[in-house]
Order: structure tokens, then C-alpha cells, then sequence
């Protein structure tokens, strides 16, 4: 009879555990889920000139690529990540996936600029100003990167030094300083 008053006891310890496992779970995923990422690049570039912010362009396989998976798990989906992207950047996702279906518009542009940024592996992503003239867009490389090890701290220190070579255009109109010349 003593071993049924520990199965009493551990049942609803147990149940407990596996509970809160899903709750911790899905308060991490509302973390992320207000972050946008933008599949078309037209669209993101719209709101990027709108929010004077660089583009962040995540050229991904989403379904078969190893370290995709892990910079995501260990730097997109955390809540450090997702303050300093709202505040800094507009975020495109460019996925190249084996077994997900796209659209032949998708796998077209995503191909453009797989092109265009001479992307060769995954994960890399790309820091950008679009500029359209005429139809016709132009991108500003500021710089890219891939997976960094050390979580989100060292993978936004490098972000960080890449987009500070952003000029916004509230700012290309504006004089720089003058330097002043040092008395002899």
C-alpha cells in the first residue's frame, strides 16, 4: 500500500512540471512573436525608407540548414535580439527551403539576391540600404555576417559595428563637422 501513497504524490508533482514546461514555452514564443519578418523585399523596403532603418536581409534554409536553425534558436528568438531589431533594423527573411513549397515570385526574388549579394552559404545575412531610382534598385552593402558563437551579446556587437556605417537619409543633408585646426 506505501507505493501507491508515492504514486499519489508524484502524479500531480509531474503534472505540474509538464505544464509549466509548456507555459514557460509559449511565454518565450510571445517574446518573439511580435517581431516582423518581411518576405517581400518591395514591402520592407517601403517601411525601411518610412523608418529611415537598413534592411536585414536573412538568407536562410529554413528546413534543412544546420546553423540557420541554431543562430535563430540562439540570437533571433530571444528577447535582446528582438529590442535591438525593432529599434535598428527591418527584418527579410530569404529562405532557400528543400520541402516547403514557395511561390515561383518568391524563389525568383530570393534567387535575384542570392545573386545580387553573392551569397554562397547559410546562414548569411546581409546589412543594406535600397535606394529605387527609376524602377530601378540599387543596394548600399553596409556589410555581412553569419553565425557567431557566444549568443545574442557577441552576434549584436558585430551587427552593431556593421550598421553603424548607416547614414540615414535625415542625416545626408547635413554638413559634416568641422574640424578645427590645432594652434602651433
Amino acid at each position: 500500500m506505501n507505493k501507491f501513497k508515492y504514486l499519489f504524490f508524484l502524479v500531480p508533482v509531474v503534472a505540474v512540471l509538464f505544464f509549466s514546461s509548456f507555459n514557460s514555452d509559449k511565454a518565450t514564443n510571445k517574446i518573439t512573436e511580435d517581431l516582423v519578418w518581411h518576405t517581400n523585399l518591395k514591402e520592407a523596403m517601403e517601411i525601411a525608407k518610412k523608418q529611415d532603418k537598413p534592411l536585414f536581409l536573412f538568407f536562410t534554409g529554413s528546413d534543412w540548414c544546420g546553423w540557420c536553425i541554431r543562430l535563430q534558436k540562439e540570437v533571433f528568438k530571444t528577447p535582446e535580439f528582438e529590442a535591438w531589431a525593432k529599434q535598428k533594423v527591418v527584418l527579410v527573411e530569404l529562405d532557400f527551403p528543400r520541402r516547403t513549397e514557395q511561390t515561383a515570385e518568391m524563389k525568383n526574388q530570393n534567387n535575384q539576391l542570392q545573386q545580387a549579394f553573392g551569397v554562397q552559404g547559410f546562414p548569411t545575412v546581409w546589412f543594406a540600404k535600397a535606394n529605387d531610382k527609376a524602377g530601378k534598385v540599387n543596394f548600399e552593402q553596409l556589410g555581412s555576417t553569419g553565425y557567431v558563437a557566444g549568443g545574442p551579446s557577441a552576434w549584436l556587437s558585430g551587427a552593431d559595428q556593421i550598421i553603424a556605417k548607416y547614414v540615414p537619409n535625415s542625416k545626408k543633408g547635413s554638413k559634416p563637422p568641422r574640424l578645427k585646426k590645432a594652434k602651433s
